[in-house]
């Protein structure tokens, strides 16, 4: 198994680094067979306004899969404690799914995602990026259907979830809605979008995740 560890704003010691071997090798041991790469950040926030500081996120490359968590907390080596708990959770349910994937995709997928495609996102606002991007992710992204998409979305820690849809080749995103349940997010078929109740075409200002997350 490959552990990669990365810092942002703190120097990793060398007992840091051995803590987190320590930690997250042991929330892994039982998934050995499953698990193909790991990456942990830590990081440290500058800005004293924000509590806690301190956070661990792990990233698991699993078989084609992707199951992630994060957890933050005053002290460094609790957030790492925390982090690693909370993977092993996150394997187990994985390893879990394995073994009953279809039946389970198949009930979940009807009972949740029944009409539930977003129309009109985001009403009669003007969309907006946020102001500064402070963190970009690459990540592959394989065809896949809505009901392996929404097992993706139950591990990887989020509220959301893009990825490309097997049978349209698109890119869409599944989320957690406020109420229960989860809504997909599809491409408008054309170049441009209604903006709300003027009925205006407004080209080119993609929807960020965090309004798919204001509007579910």
């Amino acid at each position: 198994m490959k552990l990669v560890i990365h810092g942002k704003n703190i120097e990793i010691t060398d007992a840091i680094r051995d803590y987190v071997h320590l930690k997250i090798e042991k929330a892994v041991s039982h998934f050995q067979n499953l698990t193909n790469e790991v990456d942990v950040h830590l990081s440290v926030a500058r800005n004293p306004r924000i509590n806690p500081r301190q956070s661990a996120e792990v990233t698991i490359y699993a078989n084609g899969s992707v199951i992630r968590a994060e957890e933050s907390s005053e002290n460094l080596y609790a957030s790492i404690d925390l982090v690693a708990d909370k993977i092993a959770r996150q394997l187990r349910k994985y390893k879990e799914r394995r073994h009953d994937k279809k039946t389970h995709a198949q009930t979940t997928i009807e009972g949740a995602v029944q009409q539930t495609i977003v129309k009109d996102l985001i009403g009669d606002r003007t969309p907006e990026l946020p102001p500064e991007v402070v963190r970009t992710k690459y990540f592959s992204m394989p065809p896949m259907t809505i009901a392996e998409a929404l097992e993706q979305l139950q591990l990887v820690d989020h509220d959301f979830y893009m990825f490309r849809n097997a049978e349209t080749g698109e890119i869409n995103v599944i989320y957690e809605r406020n109420h229960g349940g989860y809504g997909v997010i599809q491409p408008r078929n054309g170049n441009g979008h209604t903006n709300g109740k003027n009925g205006k075409t407004t080209q080119g200002h993609p929807t960020t995740p965090e309004q798919s997350h204001t509007h579910k």
